[in-house]
């Protein structure tokens, strides 16, 4: 399995990212290595709701993408701001809806709206990348 990379940045903080297969056991390892990011940076208190956004996404990548893969990135956007993203090749965007009666599915992207300060989706050429900001105390 591919080894996560942190990559240098002239300003600004680092990110890690690890390519993974695009299957449901990849949210376990898509989890550890945002816990391992936020240790880092000494934000430990982002590590739960972290966890949950960061399952979601890779579940909507591992249901709705294309290819084999998919990349976890994190990586910090200010000193108590964290962007947890997922990329994958599907040009179709999430929608966030209303679970039915019955239904296990359909509240991932509810879930990752009511604890991210803010969330979206950037269009790329090859596909998307759907991310959710967190934000420390203090």
């Amino acid at each position: 399995m591919p080894q996560p990379t942190t990559r240098a940045r002239p300003t600004g903080h680092p990110g890690y990212s690890q390519t993974l297969p695009r299957e449901p056991e990849s949210a376990s390892t898509a989890r550890r290595l945002t816990d391992a990011a936020l240790s880092c940076w000494g934000l430990d208190e982002l590590a739960e709701d972290s966890a949950l956004i960061v399952t979601e996404l890779v579940a909507n990548a591992v249901q709705h993408a294309r290819r084999d893969f998919l990349r976890v990135v994190v990586e910090r956007t200010d000193a108590r701001t964290v962007r947890v993203a997922v990329a994958d090749f599907s040009q179709a965007w999430p929608v966030e809806r209303e679970a039915g009666d019955g239904d296990e599915g359909g509240r991932g992207l509810l879930l990752v709206a009511a604890l991210a300060a803010d969330w979206g989706t950037d269009e790329r050429s090859w596909g998307k990348i759907v991310w959710a900001d967190l934000e420390g105390r203090g």
